[in-house]
C-alpha cells in the first residue's frame, strides 16, 4: 500500500488551527484565573503549561485538533503504523518552535515531505 503524504499547505493549515486553539485556551485560562487574582508566576506557569504540553501530548495520543481536522497524523518514520513517542514528540515540537516556519523548508525536498522537525525526531506526517 502506498502512503500519501500531506502537502505544505495542509501542514500549515493544521499548525494554524492548533495555534488558534492554543490562543483560545490561553484567553479562557486568563479569564478563569482573573477571579482569583493569582500571583504572576501562576499565570506564567499556566500559560507555559498550555503552550508546552498541548502539541506534544496530543501528538502522542494520536493527533492534535489541527491534525484531526485536516486528516493528518504524526507517526514514527521507521514504522508509520506506530504512534510517536513522548520523547519524539518533544524533540519534534522543540525544533519546530525553535525554527518556526523555517522548519518546513525541507518538505518539498524529500518524497515523504518531512519537515526539519520530522527529520530531527525521526517522524513522518501521513494523510488518513
Amino acid at each position: 500500500m502506498s502512503r500519501e503524504y500531506p502537502a505544505l499547505s495542509q501542514r500549515i493549515l493544521s499548525t494554524v488551527i492548533d495555534q488558534v486553539l492554543i490562543l483560545v485556551l490561553m484567553l479562557v485560562a486568563a479569564a478563569a484565573v482573573d477571579a482569583f487574582h493569582p500571583p504572576d508566576w501562576i499565570r506564567v506557569a499556566l500559560f507555559f503549561g498550555i503552550w508546552a504540553v498541548y502539541e506534544p501530548v496530543f501528538t502522542t495520543r494520536g493527533c492534535t485538533l489541527g491534525n484531526y481536522v485536516i486528516g493528518l497524523r504524526a507517526r514514527q518514520f521507521q514504522d508509520d503504523s506506530k504512534k510517536v513517542s513522548l520523547v519524539q514528540a518533544y524533540i519534534r515540537y522543540f525544533v519546530k518552535v525553535l525554527l518556526g516556519w523555517l522548519s518546513f523548508l525541507t518538505i518539498n525536498m524529500n518524497k515523504q515531505r518531512r519537515a526539519i522537525h520530522d527529520l530531527a525526531a525521526s517522524t513522518v506526517m501521513i494523510k488518513v
